[in-house]
């Protein structure tokens, strides 16, 4: 194992809601409010805390840095930086990796991107990492003809010149163009590419509305439980307050089947009933060396280690991010399946995450698409999502990534297990993995 740097001390997240419940606040609102919620859970001072990063997926353009923008809402100083990341729904992962450090990681580069982390390099000690996402309220813009014609008629000069681009509008210009969750190189959604992963490993229906409704039991059993603990009334300006993620809906195999396919028509599989929902909602939590939290008096409760980052073909493998990523986490922390007591993966959609599980449990697979001789293996489902996943508590997607990995370090502290794993998949064929060790009783 690498040593022991970073550890987490505590976290916050909004409750998950499906909307309209926060559709009159900006993301900056949800973001400023989970980060209150964390100072006042850990009661760390607001000037020790040097640094903020958070992740996003479709940002407001008044806003476009959040964590900045949440950061002054929620009363940091002006002079603590924040920037924002985005790397579609492991956004979150990546702005807590950022305060981390690569030795050498999956990347193409020799190190990645963001190089030596803040923390690492000395430069800070103290950092918030979160994410948000408002999917209430997206960016609609006007067509591209018609932005191009109010930036020339902004730049025009006399009356006549107006008059003449005013003369070429046509009714067609007012056609808005909408924000979809499809591959920019594919022009494929992501609920097709789930459909047709899910055909190509033969993973049927059946498989997955059983799936998801394990998902959603297990969910409402840890809600019950008081196991989500991490969750945080949040009064909603001039309306009620949520109290709870509300996208847990158990249901039955009977009422589920009778949903018709979502995207491929009328033979997909996938369905909304197992599909991860859209959601509302943000995260925020506090990662600091280890001796600097035992100087504050904080009690850690995990590290976080080894971590890699993948991609692969973004139209046949855009979902199969955890079967790549997990086997080079593993072999980089010096473990294996075995070790593992607590694994969190991101459930987008149970297709994809059966399609996931026959992918690691496949000698041909590894053999033909992964340069490996021997397959991943299967994660045994009694340590999977314990919990509940995406499916049930929903997928804001910049603040995903921040729930699997306090799901992965709450299950270890409850269980009394030592190492987690978790994994992601993300748009553009993209993947991570990370490894989180409970910090020693």
């Amino acid at each position: 194992m690498g040593p022991q740097i970073f550890c987490k001390t505590s976290e916050l997240f909004l409750p998950a809601t499906s909307y309209p419940r926060y559709k009159d606040l900006m993301p900056h609102d949800v973001a400023r409010a989970a980060l209150l919620g964390l100072l006042h859970r850990t009661s760390v001072p607001k000037e020790v805390v040097d640094y903020i990063v958070f992740g996003t997926v479709i940002q407001e353009v008044k806003t476009s840095n959040v964590a900045r923008e949440a950061a002054l809402g929620a009363g940091f100083s002006d002079k603590t930086p924040a920037h924002t990341v985005t790397m579609a729904c492991i956004s979150a992962n990546q702005a807590m990796t950022t305060v981390n450090s690569y030795r050498r990681c999956s990347c193409t580069y020799d190190l990645c991107p963001v190089g030596v982390g803040l923390i690492a390099s000395g430069q800070c000690d103290v950092v918030v990492a979160g994410g948000v996402e408002l999917m209430s309220d997206v960016p609609i813009r006007h067509s591209r003809k018609m932005r191009k014609m109010l930036l020339d008629l902004n730049k025009a000069k006399t009356l006549g010149q107006r008059l003449s681009l005013l003369s070429k509008f046509r009714l067609n210009f007012l056609s808005p163009e909408l924000p979809a969750v499809a591959e920019f190189s594919t022009s494929e959604t992501m609920g097709h590419s789930a459909d047709r992963l899910a055909a190509a490993f033969a993973v049927s229906r059946t498989e997955q509305d059983e799936y998801a409704l394990r998902s959603h039991s297990l969910a409402k059993k840890a809600q019950d439980e008081g196991l989500l603990s991490d969750v945080v009334p949040f009064k909603v300006p001039g309306k009620d307050t949520v109290t709870k993620d509300n996208g847990i809906r158990p249901s039955s195999l009977e009422q589920m089947a009778k949903l018709k396919p979502a995207f491929i028509k009328p033979y997909g599989t996938v369905t909304a009933a197992n599909s991860s929902f859209l959601t509302d909602g943000a995260s925020a939590m506090l990662i600091m060396a280890e001796e600097k939290a035992l100087a504050m008096g904080y009690k850690p409760k995990a590290y976080l280690r080894d971590f890699v980052y993948v991609s692969q073909d973004p139209k046949d493998q855009l979902l199969l991010g955890p079967t790549y990523a997990t086997p080079k986490v593993l072999e980089k922390a010096g473990l294996t399946l075995n070790d593992v007591d607590a694994f969190e993966f991101h459930e987008a959609f149970s297709g994809q995450i059966l399609a996931n599980f026959k992918a690691m449990d496949s000698d041909w697979f590894a053999q033909n698409y992964m340069g490996r001789k021997t397959k991943v293996g299967l994660p045994p489902l009694e340590k999977f999502n314990t919990w509940g996943g995406s499916l049930s508590l929903g997928h804001p997607f910049g603040a995903t990534g921040c729930r699997l990995v306090m799901a992965a370090a709450n299950r270890l502290r409850k269980e009394g297990g030592q190492y987690g794993l978790v994994a992601a998949c993300a748009a553009g064929g993209q993947g991570h993995a990370m490894i989180v060790e409970a910090y020693p009783k």
